[in-house]
């Protein structure tokens, strides 16, 4: 076949049949449905932490199990494909995330929450991947973008909509319910994986060419490393055995890491890609964009709960403002791509998230939902510019044979950036709203004329001394609690301005080329 051969007209161009879309739908149901439950228990965490009797810090466990579950299994998706099948992979995460669902549902105790959000991270980070496999290999190229546009909403739009999915069903039902409601999503997921892809042989021969360093290495490094992050603090770190022995088990996981990428012909994860200035740039600021996605996600309804009296689904609600900008500019993503610079679209996401991270930087104790509005919609728009065009940088920086990597590496990086600001909210609220207690209470001397004169006119309005120091203890405690919560958005505020010099190593995407369909 000559090579200057004319393209093919739109009316020859090749079109998915109807088998391929009911793959595509299967696919981006099962993707939502698993960045749907990253969130969905943010809302509700107040109200499940009562009922199984775990304290403020520990709560963030139920959140933060299921994104590192998530990190380990992402890089592995590729593998698992190639050595299942795409549809018995699928099905096997579809069936399997259903069941700890209902574990999670079931829950009475923590560590029965916690098994159940590790079981849904590992078998839902499976789908998420394997959805934009569906889409690069059952599409044709000039109709991935429509693939593309509705993997991107699912994307964006399961952490905003999971916290008012979790708060309405925790306010008219149970919450439970938000764990329950899997069952029939996952029901017709089946169906769809049935019908529309085809059964492909399993490869258990490559088993024996696993990465088996690799895969044990992301499990413990990551994982310890995790845990360290989210312990240390309520463990006085170094000081506890429990921390040190976390330590050493995270840093043995990392060397094994690296020793699998030079002993495996294909690792589970190619670091080296990092070594490109393109992708490495990405990665960087994807982290941090992970941070301010998922950190937002948790701190706004535990600041709106805590210091507004919101209820899990009025806490929702003000999370979803951000899928508005999301819903509106998803449909127009291929136009986006054709008519901004990759340096300037990511550079209006950057500025648009650091910007709305500062506006809620004058949050005060009277601060209530209406306050995130602004910011909201401002940190929706500047995801959706930010994570579109960093998407296709980083699959567009590597050779297509190794998209695949640089898809895991993109999308563990996000997630990973999710579980550190997860962890790192746990420590800093710990440690800060400590800190902003005693600067408050050096404040007020007991000898000071004012402070006496307040407490003698609380007291006679309260009916006794105790209860107007108990009074003042508890005004101590939210004006401290809502500094520490104006210091969170600080750091991300911070973080978002010190990887943004980084847009100027990204390069212009190909004119003319179709968005890639990545993971």
């Amino acid at each position: 076949m000559s090579s200057t051969a004319a393209p093919a007209t739109p009316d020859h161009l090749e079109r998915a049949d109807t088998a391929a879309w009911l793959a595509v739908a299967a696919g981006t149901l099962g993707a939502l449905m698993a960045t749907l439950d990253i969130s969905i228990v943010n809302s509700s965490l107040p109200t499940i932490q009562g009922e199984i009797g775990a304290s403020g810090t520990e709560g963030t466990w139920i959140a933060t199990a299921y994104l590192v579950a998530e990190i380990i299994i992402i890089p592995l998706a590729g593998w698992l494909e190639r050595l299942l099948g795409l549809r018995t992979l699928l099905l096997l995460a579809a069936i399997l995330f259903t069941i700890f669902s209902m574990i999670c549902g079931l829950s009475s105790t923590l560590t029965m929450m916690i098994i159940g959000r590790v079981g849904q991270g590992f078998t839902g980070g499976a789908m998420i991947p394997t959805a934009q496999t569906i889409i690069a290999t059952r599409l044709p190229r000039h109709q991935q973008p429509v693939g593309t546009a509705l993997f991107g909403a699912t994307a964006v739009l399961g952490p905003v909509v999971g916290p008012v999915i979790g708060g309405w069903l925790t306010e008219n039902v149970s919450w439970h319910y938000a764990f329950f409601l899997n069952l029939p999503v996952c029901a017709a997921l089946v169906v769809l994986l049935l019908v529309g892809l085809p059964h492909n042989k399993p490869k258990l021969d490559l088993l024996r060419e696993a990465d088996w360093l690799g895969i044990a290495g992301l499990a413990f490094g990551l994982g310890g490393l995790t845990v360290v992050l989210e312990e240390g603090e309520r463990e006085q770190w170094f000081s506890s055995p429990t921390i040190i022995w976390l330590t050493v088990v995270s840093a043995i996981g990392f060397l094994l890491l690296f020793a699998g990428q030079a002993a495996a012909k294909r690792p589970v994860i190619r670091l080296k890609l990092l070594l490109d200035r393109q992708f490495g740039s990405v990665v960087a600021m994807v982290t941090v964009v992970g941070m301010v996605i998922y950190g937002t996600s948790y701190v706004i309804p535990q600041f709106l709960a805590t210091i507004a009296g919101y209820n899990s689904l009025q806490a929702g609600v003000i999370v979803l403002l951000s899928g508005v900008p999301t819903l509106m500019l998803i449909a127009i993503t291929p136009i986006l791509m054709r008519a901004f610079d990759i340096r300037v679209a990511v550079s209006i996401g950057m500025g648009l998230l650091a910007l709305s991270a500062y506006m809620e930087t004058d949050l005060t104790a009277l601060s209530t939902g209406g306050d995130f509005v602004y910011s909201q919609l401002l940190r929706g728009t500047g995801t959706i510019f930010a994570m579109l065009f960093l998407n296709q940088a980083a699959i567009q920086s590597v050779p297509r044979e190794q998209a695949s990597d640089a898809a895991g590496l993109y999308n563990a990086a996000r997630n990973l950036g999710g579980s550190l600001a997860l962890a790192g909210v746990a420590v800093i609220q710990d440690q800060r709203l400590w800190l902003h207690s005693r600067r408050i209470e050096e404040t007020l001397s007991a000898n000071s004329v004012n402070v006496q004169t307040y407490v003698a006119g609380q007291s006679q309005a309260l009916g006794s001394q105790s209860a107007a120091l108990r009074a003042i203890e508890g005004t101590i405690q939210t004006q401290a609690l809502t500094m520490t919560y104006i210091d969170l958005f600080w750091i991300l505020t911070v973080g978002i301005l010190c990887v943004s010099p980084l847009i100027l190593f990204l390069r212009p995407l190909q004119r003319g080329r179709a968005p890639v369909a990545a993971h």
